[in-house]
């Protein structure tokens, strides 16, 4: 039989059905808190961050442990379980496929490599690529996991966070310094991510890799966080290249996040 409960002054009637959606939504926002925190949190962390109730969070979270999602460390922290792998490659393989023909537009039109990559958790991780038509181009290996905080695909990606959130990503990753080029400080990145939201594209000149400039914007989905990018020698990819370069991204990610929203 259907319960009736009493929130305030309003009476629901709450189906079984309603009150299984509900913990299936609930059970997905404590995974996303914990991909947000960098994978683990205590119970007492995941109250204060869901502001749920501790016996529901206790029934939830042991339902997910229950079945691989979520795992307890030896400190008893709640951290993501091995069975998100399998579900994320699969997802990021059929994200890849998807976007895999627009990189091959972006590629047509500009001459350089382009990629496709996700923040997932702390770290960037490429998805799919196309690559350049020129014997020098830029290769990277599709699943690879980079540091956000040096890349032009993972600066993109900072940008959609606010100051705050990212740098207690930062602050969980470190900063360390792949070149000379490269980032190191809260002050800089803070500086970096301001400019990059002001005009719409993140430029990884030499940050990552000596030689190399990348340029990337994010794709406004709501389902992840994805960005796009094009790289290539700085001999090619000029500061001249990057400023006719960027438009083009954000035209294609404008028409990716369209085709998504009409989906």
């Amino acid at each position: 039989m259907p319960r009736v409960a009493c929130r305030e002054t309003a009476w629901t009637v709450v189906t079984p059905e309603r009150g299984s959606v509900q913990s299936l939504s609930r059970a997905f926002d404590l995974l996303e808190l914990l991909a947000d925190a960098g994978g683990a949190m205590t119970i007492s962390e995941l109250a204060t961050a869901s502001g749920l109730p501790l016996p529901t969070i206790h029934r939830l979270m042991r339902s997910l442990v229950e079945g691989g999602y979520v795992r307890q460390d030896l400190s008893r922290r709640y951290a993501l379980g091995p069975r998100l792998i399998r579900l994320g490659e699969v997802a990021g393989s059929s994200l890849g496929s998807w976007v895999k023909p627009y990189l091959s537009e972006l590629v047509q039109q500009i001459g350089e490599t382009a990629n496709l990559a996700m923040l997932e958790g702390d770290a960037v991780v490429y998805l799919a690529q196309v690559p350049s038509p020129h014997a020098m181009r830029m290769f990277t290996e599709v699943g690879r996991r980079v540091m956000p905080h040096c890349t032009g695909v993972g600066k993109a990606l900072l940008s959609r966070l606010d100051d705050t959130e990212a740098l207690q990503l930062v602050r969980r990753t470190g900063m360390p310094a792949n070149t000379a080029h490269t980032l190191t400080t809260e002050t800089a990145l803070v500086r970096e991510l301001a400019r990059i939201r002001e005009q719409g594209h993140a430029v990884d000149d030499e940050e990552q890799e000596v030689g190399v400039r990348c340029v990337a914007v994010p794709v406004d989905l709501p389902q992840a966080r994805i960005a796009i990018s094009v790289s290539g020698p700085t001999a090619r990819l000029t500061s001249d290249r990057v400023a006719r370069i960027a438009p083009l991204l954000q035209q294609m990610a404008a028409r990716l996040a369209a085709e998504q929203r009409a989906a």
